[in-house]
């Protein structure tokens, strides 16, 4: 018997199919001879050959070090090259440092942990920062595995900021600045913990960082005005405290007590601060007294303050100027100042002279009238009426003195 089979489609019908079939397949072969052909050719470095980009970011400080990370898997002929784009900054293979090609911007700047490197270590010791240190770095080691590692540092500046009182003619006004500060910082005020915003800003560059002074006038003498300055970058943050104290009045030889205490003391927790007291005088300060927490030594350049170290160890830096005199009325500033802090506390006293002092001031101008007149008589009147008058003179002085 003879079998036939009926066609699922027509001749011309089927060849197109089969055409279609035999397009799919060509694709799926050539698609496996790629994966093979770089599948080969990667084959022929894979066991000697890893590349790692993972980015670390560093954060470094103005004028301060840091560490560039970079570790890698041991093993022998080890190769350490640290590059900033077309710039060398070190090099190191046969167990040493090779720094010929070495920036000149990095001359003294760059070691490696040598202890280290046998144990994985390739890590970059940076010193004395600079903003032009910014930028990205790439650690190239080479053993018998090849690593490439990618740091990039990014740069802060934030030198210690400061609050300041000035005064001119009759206006008093704040000062608040930094002068290297990077990048652009916040800064706020407030006046008996209410934000102002009238403030006048001046700025300038100075190698890469800025320098920025704000100023407020005082407005309310009883008023404490705070000013806030943060870097978001390093995440730092400064503030700076003036408080008006009211004004003392004193005759002539008493004491008084000016005080200064701090209004929070945990700003100065585990911090060396300063203490200085200055006493306003034609515009300008004169240092009176300072102390030093980390010596906690106190220097005093009047003789006749009192500066108790009970108080201080209480921190009370209260002092006690003795013997008043009129000659020392005036205005009287005490700045408390660590890193992270200011205080700064401000006291006006009025010395009047006593009554004895009065009397004898007012003696001495009336015989100093007495003898203009005298001599103006005796240029027209003859000598011995001058001499009379002379006489008397010096018995209303004798009055004088002994009612004083």
């Amino acid at each position: 018997m003879l079998l036939t089979f009926e066609p699922f489609c027509k001749d011309a019908d089927c060849n197109l199919g089969n055409f279609s079939l035999i397009q799919e397949d060509m694709k799926a072969v050539l698609s496996f001879l790629l994966i093979l052909i770089t599948f080969l050719r990667g084959s022929q470095g894979f066991f000697n050959h890893s590349s790692s980009l993972n980015e670390k970011i560093v954060i470094g400080e103005l004028n301060e070090d840091v560490i560039l990370p970079c570790s890698f898997e041991s093993g022998p002929n080890i190769v350490i090259h640290w590059k900033n784009q077309d710039y060398n900054v070190h090099t190191y293979y046969k167990d040493s440092d090779h720094l010929e090609k070495q920036d000149p911007r990095y001359t003294n700047r760059t070691s490696l942990f040598h202890g280290e490197i046998h144990n994985g270590n390739a890590s970059l010791s940076f010193r004395r920062l600079s903003l032009l240190d910014e930028g990205s770095y790439m650690c190239y080691v080479a053993t018998s595995i090849k690593i490439i590692s990618k740091v990039v540092l990014k740069m802060g500046a934030f030198v210690t900021p400061e609050i300041k009182y000035e005064k001119r003619n009759t206006h008093s006004f704040l000062i608040c600045g930094v002068l290297h500060v990077f990048p652009y910082p916040v800064i706020t005020w407030q006046v008996d913990n209410t934000p102002i915003s009238e403030s006048n800003i001046e700025e300038t560059r100075d190698f890469g960082s800025f320098c920025i002074k704000s100023r407020v006038n005082i407005t309310g003498s009883n008023s404490t005005y705070e000013c806030t300055i943060e870097n978001s970058l390093l995440k730092q943050t400064w503030s700076g405290r003036w408080t008006m104290k009211d004004g003392l009045r004193k005759m002539q030889r008493e004491n008084v007590l000016l005080s200064c205490e701090l209004a929070n003391y945990l700003f100065l927790l585990n911090q060396d601060f300063v203490v200085t007291w200055s006493r306003m005088k034609n515009e300008t300060f004169s240092v009176l007294a300072y102390f030093l927490s980390s010596s906690q030594n106190a220097v005093i350049n009047e003789p006749r303050l009192l500066w108790s170290k009970e108080l201080i160890n209480q921190s009370d830096f209260s002092l006690t100027l003795r013997d008043l005199s009129p000659l020392d009325s005036g205005e009287y500033l005490c700045n408390i100042s660590s890193s992270k802090y200011t205080s700064l506390t401000f006291q006006t006293v009025h010395v009047e002279p006593s009554q004895s002092i009065a009397l004898w001031i007012i003696l001495l101008s009336v015989i100093l009238m007495l003898l203009v007149l005298v001599t103006t008589f005796y240029r027209v009147k003859s000598r011995r009426r001058s001499y009379l008058i002379a006489g008397v003179l010096s018995l209303l002085m004798g009055v004088l003195i002994m009612k004083t």
